[in-house]
């Protein structure tokens, strides 16, 4: 230890070295500080005072601080700002530390490091949200992912290959994942955001690691839970002990773990969850995404569960048409499904206050959350117990002593901390009664003195106070002083500007009997809360169970009540090849236009095969909805193998084992990638990958570089996919050459967006058909996007030249080009005067104001401007 420091900074110097890479949360009294280069990092960090306190080895010291009551918010800043934090709490009272000598130091110690993947506090987490923390090793080339949300419980495992890892922590969004030092595959974890932690390689011994799952869930042997190989024992071991220090010992409730099988779950990319925005817009937030369209869930473990669901919808025929099949009784049930859901509303997040209460972090209104849950998972048990719901919910049952023991114990609403008192029912202990009975007795024996002292001294302003430097004390004006000194039963305190205070043997005794009867009743308060917690803790695989019924139903409710009001179909799920859409349409897009008044077009879709490929190529112009034709038909994909019913007519899906979608471009500058290189790495990857299961999206490939570069890439991918890759896929082009593959490649059929074009514009009519279209519309679009009528006007005399030379067989497009003039050449011209007729009508119109037109005014102001266009009357 440093002697040339003071006893408080020798020991945050020591505290500090325990935590060298976090920021230190200090306490000291209401306050965390921090000191030195903490202290300037967190003052930039978190907009707040740089201040400084003394010296060290001749230089002030930087200080900053925050106040405790308010520190979840400022950890909350930190940590999304890639800080992690160690909290140094007071481990005794300063009268403990006193007592060991007049200059002995207050006992502190971190009792957690506050990491994006260790977060616990509501305050700091997304109710609707998992937060991951994940452990990835390898193991003679066999690589295994751990992860867990130590804020629910949830703890899983699954192979997981290098090449694998990228796209599993974007299904995930983990957090934070702990890799071993120097791994290969942090540069990985970083570019898709996710915070890296490295851990010493010990940790990820099979071997230790077993031992300290063992431990963990107190069993001799894993067995029970699955058979797990070296890599997933090494991946769960280390995050376990990166939960232990974090938490510094105090481990969280976690599950036993699950092995979950890649097999059993759709394979969809990274960039495949970017493009069609599953869980999150491309804004970074929900809104937009598909989840966010469909989510009508009323509970926060609900909402959890959704969004697991539709991160990775499931392969297994089985476990699809089991939630088809409960979600198509929620539909016919439709009173008893809204009865459900009003008393889900009442549901509190039991996983979350769980796991506070199992890391005694817990407060009154965490036991008290688990007891609401409990009541409401009673409460539906009843109503569901003579019903033929196929959904197992025996689950909700089962913790009824414990119930009845939260139920008799706490109050209705419990206060947010345990010292605040007032937690523990009237009636449940008698010893707690008592004291209680003393303590306010006390209080009303006060107000009595108060009134007997004013009469004895005739003061009637004369009060009996309290604070926590004098105790009880009576308070008079310094006008009235004199009566109180001349009586010998007043002791003299303290004299202030205004007021002058005593006090008296009697007071001083009572101030006793109320002190110890409000200690006493805390003490007993605290005694019985942590019995509490250990019935609560005793029962978590329980509590657990009804969680986990509660949030299923909550899910089949939702789609169910999403079903009834959209109209939403259920979906032919099975092994087939198949995929037929009748009227489908794109949820996000429709819910969006809903807002708007306006109708979305939908559109059907054939893409079923035998042995072979099925691809459907769509031609049209841009603005015309292939985009999101293409997308409708893969979020319908991922919304049938889910279990949810689809936006559409109706819809038969056969299994599809992975996901792929190459729609829209951007660059990736920080890696260097251009947007086409981009294009092409994505492209690459589907071509790689898919197989004859997948169901592919392209759209524009070959699109970021020459003309004949790009058709003849996309050209050779499209033959990959028919004849390598032999799956299914929707392929959108403006290269129209393309069309004659439908001619000569047996699974290639050709389809387009049908459009107008009226007086020089183009109408969509966002409707899909068969054949292909006869030229793009890029012009008509321009214009539409607000072009320069000189330079529409341009476009369409390059374009007509081009497309004559080409007719006529005659010229190269650069000849053609060299004998077109320059477009300065081109005299500008004047616009067209305006006509006697057009002058008319158009200075009628501007006196109209719409607004105030009723639909007679505005029937007769049509038959006038038709009069003055010449067109007689009706």
């Amino acid at each position: 230890m440093n002697t040339s420091v003071t006893p408080m900074m020798a020991q945050y110097l020591d505290i500090k070295a325990e935590a060298p890479d976090a920021l230190l949360f200090y306490r000291m009294g209401d306050f965390y500080e921090l000191f030195f280069e903490d202290a300037v990092a967190a003052a930039a960090a978190l907009d707040i005072a740089l201040t400084k306190r003394g010296k060290h080895l001749g230089e002030d010291i930087a200080m900053c601080g925050v106040p405790v009551h308010s520190a979840e918010n400022y950890l909350m800043t930190l940590i999304r700002k890639g800080f992690r934090v160690a909290v140094a709490e007071q481990l005794e009272s300063p009268d403990a530390a006193r007592r060991r000598g007049s200059k002995a130091v207050v006992e502190r110690g971190i009792v957690r490091l506050v990491t994006p993947g260790t977060l616990t506090e509501d305050t700091l987490l997304d109710a609707r949200t998992h937060n991951y923390l994940a452990a990835w090793t390898e193991v003679r080339s066999e690589g295994a992912l751990a992860w867990a949300d130590i804020s629910t419980g949830a703890f899983r495992v699954a192979a997981c290959p290098r090449v694998r890892l990228g796209p599993e922590l974007t299904r995930l969004g983990v957090r934070e994942i702990v890799l071993a030092e120097d791994s290969p595959v942090a540069a990985v974890a970083e570019e898709l955001g996710t915070a890296v932690t490295p851990l010493g390689r010990s940790a990820f011994d099979s071997g230790s690691a077993e031992g300290r799952l063992t431990g963990l869930f107190d069993v001799g042997s894993l067995e029970a839970f699955g058979t797990f190989s070296r890599a997933e024992l090494g991946a769960m071991g280390a995050l376990v002990e990166y939960v232990e220090i974090t938490q510094r010992g105090k481990l969280p409730f976690l599950r036993p773990p699950r092995r979950e099988a890649a097999d059993r779950l759709m394979t969809i990319d990274a960039a495949t969850r970017r493009n069609l925005e599953l869980v999150r817009g491309m804004s970074g937030g929900r809104e937009g995404s598909l989840l966010w369209a469909i989510d009508r869930t009323v509970t926060a473990g609900g909402g959890r569960l959704l969004e697991r669901r539709v991160a990775a919808p499931s392969t297994e025929l089985g476990t699809i048409r089991d939630r088809l099949d409960a979600l198509d009784w929620a539909v016919e049930n439709a009173p008893l499904a809204e009865a459900i859901r009003a008393e889900l509303r009442r549901v509190p997040d039991m996983d979350r206050a769980l796991s506070r209460l199992s890391l005694n972090r817990g407060g009154p209104r965490d036991a008290a959350a688990i007891r609401g849950g409990l009541a409401a998972a009673e409460a539906l048990f009843e109503k569901l117990t003579d019903t033929d719901l196929p959904l197992d919910v025996s689950g909700l049952v089962g913790v009824e002593e414990l119930l009845a023991l939260l139920d008799g114990a706490l109050v209705a609403e419990p206060p947010m901390l345990l010292r605040d008192g007032g937690v523990i029912a009237q009636g449940f202990d008698g010893e707690l009664d008592e004291a209680r009975r003393l303590r306010d007795e006390g209080r009303g024996v006060i107000a009595g003195m108060q009134a007997e002292f004013a009469g004895a001294t005739g003061i009637t302003s004369l009060k009996i106070k309290h604070n926590n430097v004098l105790g009880y004390f009576i308070e008079t004006t310094a006008t009235h002083a004199g009566k109180m000194h001349a009586d010998d039963r007043f002791i003299h305190r303290q004299t202030t500007a205004n007021q002058v205070r005593f006090t008296t043997v009697e007071l001083s005794e009572l101030e006793t009997r109320i002190l110890n009867a409000r200690g006493l009743s805390q003490e007993i308060e605290e005694r019985i809360f942590a019995r509490l917690r250990d019935a609560i803790l005793m029962a978590s695989d329980e509590i657990c169970a009804a969680a986990r019924a509660l949030a299923e139903l909550d899910v089949t409710t939702a789609l169910a009540d999403l079903a009834r009001q959209e109209n939403w179909t259920r979906p032919r799920v099975d092994d087939s090849r198949a995929f037929e859409i009748e009227g489908g349409r794109h949820p996000v897009v429709e819910r969006a236009l809903k807002r708007e008044g306006a109708p979305f077009v939908a559109n059907d879709t054939r893409l079923s095969a035998g042995a072979g490929a099925a691809i459907r190529l769509l031609t049209g112009p841009n603005m015309a909805g292939k985009s999101t034709w293409l997308r409708q038909n893969a979020l319908i994909a991922v919304l049938s193998q889910m279990g949810a019913f689809v936006p559409a007519d109706a819809a038969h899906v056969g299994l599809v084992s992975q996901l792929f979608s190459r729609v829209g471009a951007s660059d990736d500058l920080a890696r260097g990638r251009s947007t086409f290189m981009v294009e092409m790495v994505e492209t690459a990857a589907i071509l790689n990958q898919a197989d004859d299961r997948a169901l592919v999206i392209l759209d524009e490939i070959g699109r970021g570089t020459a003309t004949y570069d790009g058709l003849s890439i996309a050209w050779a991918t499209l033959e990959h996919l028919h004849d390598v890759n032999r799956c299914r896929a929707l392929f959108a082009t403006h290269y129209h050459e393309m069309t004659a593959l439908a001619g000569k490649l047996d699974g290639v059929e050709n389809a387009t967006v049908a459009v107008r074009e009226w007086e020089g514009d183009v109408i969509f009519l966002h409707e899909v058909r068969e054949g292909a279209a006869d030229r793009s519309y890029g012009v008509q679009v321009g214009r539409l996007a607000g072009l320069p009528e000189a330079v529409v006007a341009r476009a369409r005399n390059v374009l007509q030249a081009l497309e004559e030379g080409e007719r006529a067989g005659g010229g190269k497009p650069k000849a053609l080009i060299d004998d077109l003039p320059l477009f300065s050449a081109i005299p500008a011209t004047a616009p067209a005067p305006m006509s006697e007729t057009q002058s008319a009508a158009e200075a009628r119109l501007r006196e109209v104001f719409p607004d105030e037109l009723t639909p007679k005014d505005a029937l007769a102001l049509v038959y006038e401007l038709k009069a003055l266009a010449g067109g007689g009357s009706a």
